[in-house]
């Protein structure tokens, strides 16, 4: 029996080997729904210091990209007019691709905003078309009329001298859709 004991030990080595590479192996197969994207994150992002909102919207990829392949965002313009319209490029390396807006005015809580991505390959063929909303939890009126902050150590906004508020009185807000 002794004999035995190290050739059981490898049979059971060889099955846990064949077991695992198993599991690997399907978990890194591709999507078989031709889905490239998911979307995995979506928020809007206020910065205070800097007195701004934007989109920010998380894709994971669902099979290995490609090199050339491009994410085009169009996101809606709460302050109504023309869509913004973001090409982020793909990297084959990169774990997920992260979208963000250019920064808005006019966001309103509560309300919904889409947003349509395009994910396209090198030639521009169109590969996958994904969309979601983003609603956000506060009003754009929460940001300071100006920056907190400025330059590259983060100093103190001299506009605001006096205004720890970041509200400054007369400041001319945007004209904003009605809702």
């Amino acid at each position: 029996m002794a004999r035995d004991e190290p050739a059981g030990i490898l049979r059971r080595l060889a099955l846990a080997t064949a077991l695992l590479a198993t599991i690997m192996i399907g978990a890194c197969r591709q999507s078989e729904d031709g889905q490239y994207f998911e979307v995995s994150g979506r928020l809007f992002e206020f910065n205070y210091r800097l007195a701004r909102a934007t989109y920010v919207v998380t894709l994971n990829p669902l099979r290995p990209m490609e090199e050339g392949q491009v994410a085009v965002a169009t996101f809606e313009n709460p302050a109504g007019g023309a869509p913004f319209v973001v090409n982020q490029p793909v990297w084959p390396k990169m774990r997920h691709i992260t979208l963000t807006s250019p920064a808005l005015t006019c966001v309103v809580k509560d309300k919904p905003y889409a947003v349509s991505i395009r994910i396209e390959d090198l030639s521009g063929k169109l590969l996958q078309t994904l969309r979601t909303t983003l609603i956000s939890s506060e009003d754009q009126s929460v940001l300071p009329d100006r920056a907190l902050v400025t330059g590259p150590v983060y100093e103190l906004n001299p506009e605001l001298a006096g205004h720890t508020d970041g509200r400054l009185p007369g400041t001319e807000k945007p004209v904003c859709p009605k809702v």
